[in-house]
């Protein structure tokens, strides 16, 4: 059974609405904070001075979000690494190297989930230094200017912080940065972070049973809608431990010939890469679609590829901004002050739905992902 970073989608989807959640209770504690006391004329002195009790209402989300946060992902980086392994036994059952490997210790590899924990750790660090920052310097920038356009005579108070609140809702908690210099909402960020790790922990939980009997080869699948990235990698074989670059290596035959005193049967092979060199220059990021299965030489045959007529990676794309702009959406709508702002929300929330339609029916190789268009409600 080969393994893919979709092994551990669901995963990464639970804890993934931890953020999820977090960030719909402090949107929502935001916006009853700003809406007490609105119609009263010192609504803005008021408001700047209970700024100190919303940061700590805040940093107590935040708290609890990452002790929350730090359990649920070492647990799905446990279960991760165990359906990896799981499945090169399933992969190789029912050969003589397969049933050896049955036989073995299951338990997760400790240090490699400890160390995967800790990466994770490392890089949402920023999430919890940012969170009590954003908010509120979100909530003084809503004071200042809800005050502004009521001293101006253009707009009422609520009018004017309704409107600033759905600025903030429609971004989210944003500000937090990866590697490649592109900025993230809160629970975009994290959900990017944690699927991206449990299948780290997946594959390597996969690679480290197929080391231990001695499988040094693995292949590529051929995925429908595949990105540029992962283009270069379709049906191609890498080492888990081996040069970069493509090269030749003189393996085995996986099967050998009975006969007592016969020579061992060896194979060339072709190798684009190692498997550390693939995934550095993009294989199995983030949604990515492709598998990896255990390379038997002479015995594993290349994937043909198969085109997929009508729809292009690009329209997988388009159907990701769709459900963020749903989502942008339900955040404004979460945030409404009254009836009037709610209907407006919701309508929109209604006309992107109706857009995801119109795409996905237009594209017979996509599926609707209703989890992915959800924001959950703060409890």
């Amino acid at each position: 059974m080969p393994v893919s970073p979709a092994m551990a989608e669901d995963l990464a989807r639970e804890v993934a609405r931890l953020y999820e959640d977090a960030e719909s209770s402090l949107l929502e504690r935001v916006a009853k904070a700003l809406e007490a006391g609105i119609d009263s004329p010192r609504w803005a002195e008021l408001k700047l001075a209970a700024i100190g009790d919303l940061r700590s209402a805040v940093e107590e989300v935040a708290e609890a979000l990452q002790a929350d946060a730090d359990g649920k992902v070492r647990e799905a980086l446990v279960v991760a690494y165990n359906r990896g392994r799981q499945a090169a036994v399933a992969e190789l059952g029912a050969l003589d190297i397969g049933r050896e490997l049955v036989a073995r210790e299951t338990l997760p590899n400790a240090p490699a989930v400890d160390r995967l924990a800790a990466s994770l750790a490392t890089d949402t660090r920023p999430l919890y230094q940012r969170i009590t920052r954003a908010v509120v310097d979100v909530f003084q920038r809503v004071v200042g200017r809800a005050s502004g356009g009521v001293l101006l005579g253009t707009v009422t108070r609520r009018q004017a912080s309704q409107r600033a609140l759905n600025q903030f809702a429609a971004r989210g908690i944003t500000g937090f940065v990866d590697n490649a210099g592109r900025s993230w909402d809160m629970a975009s960020y994290a959900e990017m972070a944690v699927r991206s790790v449990t299948a780290r922990a997946a594959i390597e939980g996969h690679t480290d049973a197929l080391a231990e009997i001695g499988v040094g080869l693995v292949i590529v699948s051929d995925a429908p809608l595949e990105c540029p990235l992962c283009a270069q990698w379709e049906g191609e074989v890498l080492e888990l431990v081996g040069e970069a670059g493509p090269h030749t290596v003189i393996a085995e035959h996986a099967i050998q010939p009975s006969r007592l005193f016969a020579p061992t049967r060896t194979v060339a092979v072709h190798v684009a890469g190692s498997l550390v060199e693939a995934r550095a220059k993009g294989l199995f990021h983030p949604n990515c679609r492709h598998s990896l299965a255990a390379y038997l030489p002479g015995v594993t045959k290349r994937p043909p590829h198969h085109a997929t007529p009508g729809t292009t990676y690009e329209n997988t794309q388009r159907q990701r901004e769709i459900e963020r702009h749903i989502r942008r959406w339900k955040r404004v709508a979460a945030v409404a002050m009254d009836e009037d702002a709610r209907w407006k929300a919701n309508a929109r929330v209604r006309q992107w739905q109706a857009a995801q339609r119109d795409h996905v029916a237009a594209h017979e190789h996509l599926r609707r992902k209703p989890a992915r268009e959800q924001i959950t409600q703060a409890r």
